[in-house]
């Protein structure tokens, strides 16, 4: 039997257009869904320390990051029944404003879309394979613990 939930992720080392994106998936999905939530998020302009950002950069394991953002997916997903998920995130320096994460959720009715976009976002904040380093104007890097409340 085939898979139902359309899933695409990907990981970005250069910037991209989260609306352009969006608009190309939504185009892409082989049948259109009654419901969307999406979320896009951009890299603060101050560090967790109130200091000006020059950049956050992000360090993965190629394979395994993607890997376990699938499966986060899938989980999130299969809970609400959600068919149709896009998924994309930076890697790399990103500059402040620039986006970092796109989450994107299809689905038939508006509650379970909203509710595994914001799932799925916690999920990805809280459980995704990334390590976070914020650089500020001054050349000092710094290592994230822990994660930025809601």
């Amino acid at each position: 039997m085939a898979d139902p939930l359309q899933l695409r992720i990907n990981l970005l080392s250069s910037s991209f257009d989260p609306l352009q994106l969006l608009q190309r998936w939504q185009g892409d999905l082989q049948q259109p869904c009654a419901a969307a939530s999406h979320f896009i998020g951009r890299v603060r302009a101050t560090a967790t320390d109130g200091e000006p950002l020059e950049a956050l950069e992000l360090e993965h394991y190629p394979g395994m990051t993607e890997r376990q953002l699938e499966v986060l997916a899938r989980d999130c997903c299969g809970r609400h029944g959600v068919l149709h998920c896009l998924v994309q995130h930076r890697i790399g320096r990103v500059l402040p404003g620039e986006a970092l994460v796109l989450v994107a959720v299809g689905a038939d009715r508006r509650g379970p879309a909203q509710r595994c976009c914001q799932e799925l976002l916690e999920a990805l904040k809280h459980d995704a394979p990334f390590w976070k380093r914020e650089w500020q104007r001054n050349g000092r890097g710094q290592w994230i613990t822990g994660n930025t409340p809601l």
